[in-house]
């Protein structure tokens, strides 16, 4: 066990010193002060990591090991999202304005919530995911009086703590951008409520409810939040390597928690949808039909 203690305290010294001159790099320090750096930590900690190699035998190798599975997890993981967010494709919100209207007045639709929230994944302000769309208007259409579009934003800046509020459609298409330092924690679900109550005394919106039962009895409005995950169908194919990627990423996950507990959503008021990713893959040979009269 002190084997396998002294030489992975050695690799940690070493890991951290690389991610100093990588922070020091991004912060704009001179190269030739990094390269300094780099050798005057390189040199006290490449030696301390030969005088434990003898170690290795004597039950350092479980730390290599274990090393290298977390190693291989994170690239599952990495790799997997890259090869999923390639094929997120976005759509200008501003053209799908007049649907949204549509749709909350809609009365032969029946009304799924007052109040539907999506976590979406798109930086730019006007952006919607695709998908999202396709699990408003498609795949199910769901009617509700106001639509929230949730975005988390995590900054480098560890104590930044801050929203910012933009209504497309007053009081129908609203987004909410949360500004969270990396050292926040994510819990979306009570600041989006400060959010709301920040919204109502405001005279922004109302917090009521939609229906006529429970509004003259002062109910407050319901709120249900979608959490969508993106699968890949038989229907795709991809490349060995993606394909083993892919197989690494999907066994990672059965290890990680969900967007839901994640983000600290309420898990009473969440539904979680599935949907494919978007890949346009065309048939090699064109099918043919046969026995056509």
């Amino acid at each position: 066990m002190e084997a396998a203690y002294g030489l992975s305290i050695t690799i940690t010294m070493m890991m951290t010193s690389l991610l100093l001159i990588h922070y020091l790099y991004q912060k704009g320090v001179h190269f030739a002060f990094l390269i300094i750096l780099a050798l005057l930590f390189g040199s006290i900690e490449t030696s301390f990591l030969i005088a434990n190699l003898h170690k290795f035998a004597n039950g350092g190798w479980f730390s290599i090991a274990l090393a290298y599975a977390f190693l291989l997890i994170m690239l599952g993981w990495f790799f997997g999202r890259r090869i999923k967010n390639r094929h997120i494709s976005f759509s200008n919100i501003n053209k799908y304005l007049h649907l949204f209207e549509d749709l909350s007045k809609d009365k032969t639709i029946p009304q799924i919530a007052t109040n539907l929230v999506y976590i979406i994944k798109a930086n730019e302000l006007h952006q919607i995911e695709s998908k999202i769309m396709y699990s408003i208007f498609n795949k199910q259409p769901k009617r509700a009086q106001t639509y929230w579009l949730l975005h988390v934003d995590t900054v480098d800046e560890p104590d930044t703590f801050s929203y910012e509020v933009t209504q497309f459609i007053p009081g129908t298409l609203i987004r909410v951008d949360f500004h969270l330092g990396f050292k926040i924690e994510p819990r979306i679900n009570l600041y989006f409520k400060e959010v709301l109550k920040d919204m109502v005394a405001s005279g922004e919106i109302k917090l009521t409810s939609s229906y006529e039962s429970l509004k003259k009895h002062h109910f407050p409005a319901d709120f249900l939040f979608v959490n969508l995950d993106r699968i890949m169908t038989q229907d795709y194919k991809l490349s060995p390597w993606e394909t083993m990627v892919m197989g690494l990423h999907a066994f990672t996950r059965l290890f990680s928690i969900n967007d839901v507990k994640a983000l600290g959503l309420d898990s009473s008021c969440v539904i979680e949808e599935k949907v494919p990713i978007s890949m346009e893959r065309p048939l090699n040979r064109k099918i043919k039909r046969i026995g056509y009269l």
